[in-house]
């Protein structure tokens, strides 16, 4: 059976701080490493989220209008031999990130970024025939910033129970305790190990990759105008917010199951349970972070493709994410996905190009005053194009 190559290129599964799966953006392809000789592949992804929810009675009720932005997201991957046996990738792509911003009802003016950029070089060795280890490092960096509305501030005073608390929430001026943190770009590395076994003649690959968590620590301004207007000042001096992102492991596969059609797809798990941002000056003030997660990640992938001719394939594949229940952050108020996506590769001579689009349909989630989301939906377009030289 001659070998089909089918990849989604750059469509995401998840969408950022509008889905399920923590904040993840963009994953590395391993794939890259075992195509034959030299190639370079750069992918351009958009995904459109709509994540919208109703008000608690209590917050007064009505929508909260769509809370998450549209994303953009590019990547680039090189795969070189070194020898017969070792060869050696570089990716670079996005693979964390958020735009959380609430313009209508009690939430409005809550605002949340989180931007993130990845470098990762992995070197692969076939150890016999069928058989390759490989393993490296990524290096990641990452920044933050979050606006919180006076009266979700004001609100969460007034409930504390705190006398000095309730006394400020009732003698602020108005717009006068609306909470803002910067956090500024940090970096840090991890490790990459992975293994896999490969069957040429029926198009088996069988791979399992590990890629260590990091962690950040962001060096964080903090400041509420009640308290003054000079950052960086008693009671928000500049301080550090430690976040930890997770590991994750991936089993990936793909099989011939008849002439010119494989099955393909993948299992991964992501510890976003370890994530969440702490600002010293808000836990000071509120007793709380600013937003967590609090369970790890399954995400499952199936998929079909199909040769239509020596230099046309298409594919088709499902995305599933379990909702876990509980209470949701605001800034991320999904719980679980399923996704169906379809695509095309189209090969001529050195150069590959594969374009693909998926339709993601967002769990429906409650957040901790009791706003209810649901109908939450995602469109995603990829496109990559590769070329062997």
């Amino acid at each position: 059976m001659k070998r089909v190559v089918l990849t989604l290129g750059a469509v995401a599964l998840t969408t950022g701080a509008a889905a399920a799966g923590g904040i993840d953006r963009s994953r590395i392809g391993y794939g890259i490493l075992f195509e034959p000789g030299s190639y370079v592949e750069l992918s351009f992804s958009h995904v459109s989220p709509k994540v919208t929810g109703t008000y608690a009675p209590g917050l007064g009720g009505g929508s909260t209008g769509d809370m998450a932005g549209d994303y953009t997201s590019l990547s680039l991957a090189l795969k070189q031999d070194i020898t017969e046996k070792l060869s050696f990738g570089v990716f670079v792509n996005s693979p964390y990130g958020a735009d959380a911003s609430y313009g209508s009802g009690v939430y409005t003016g809550l605002d949340a970024e989180w931007k993130s950029q990845q470098l990762a070089a992995v070197l692969r060795y076939e150890v016999s025939p069928g058989v390759s280890v490989y393993g490296g490092a990524r290096y990641v960096e990452s920044s933050a910033e979050i606006t919180i509305p006076d009266a979700l501030i004001r609100g969460g005073l007034a409930g504390s129970g705190d006398p000095l608390g309730m006394a400020l929430a009732a003698g602020a001026p108005p717009g006068s305790l609306t909470y803002t943190a910067n956090g500024a770009r940090d970096g840090d590395v991890g490790y990459i190990l992975g293994a896999a076994y490969e069957k040429p003649e029926i198009a088996l690959r069988v791979g399992l990759t590990y890629e260590s968590g990091l962690t950040h620590k962001l060096a964080t301004t903090e400041n509420i105008p009640a308290f003054g207007l000079v950052p960086g000042t008693t009671p928000f001096p500049d301080s550090t917010t430690t976040i930890e992102m997770p590991q994750t492991i991936t089993l990936d596969f793909q099989s011939g199951v008849a002439k010119d059609t494989l099955v393909f797809g993948s299992i991964r798990w992501s510890e976003w349970s370890v994530w969440e941002v702490r600002p010293a000056g808000y836990e000071s003030l509120t007793g709380d972070n600013v937003t967590d997660f609090e369970n790890d990640v399954i995400t499952y992938q199936l998929g079909v493709g199909r040769k239509i001719n020596d230099n046309f394939s298409v594919f088709a594949r499902l995305g599933y994410e379990d909702a876990k229940g509980g209470i949701s952050s605001r800034l991320s108020p999904t719980d679980g996905m399923k996704s169906i996506g379809i695509g095309g590769t189209y090969t001529k001579d050195a150069v590959k190009i594969t374009a693909g689009i998926e339709y993601v349909e967002l769990g429906d989630a409650v957040d901790g005053s009791g706003t209810q989301f649901s109908g939450s939906k995602a469109m995603g377009f990829g496109l990559s194009v590769g070329y062997r030289f």
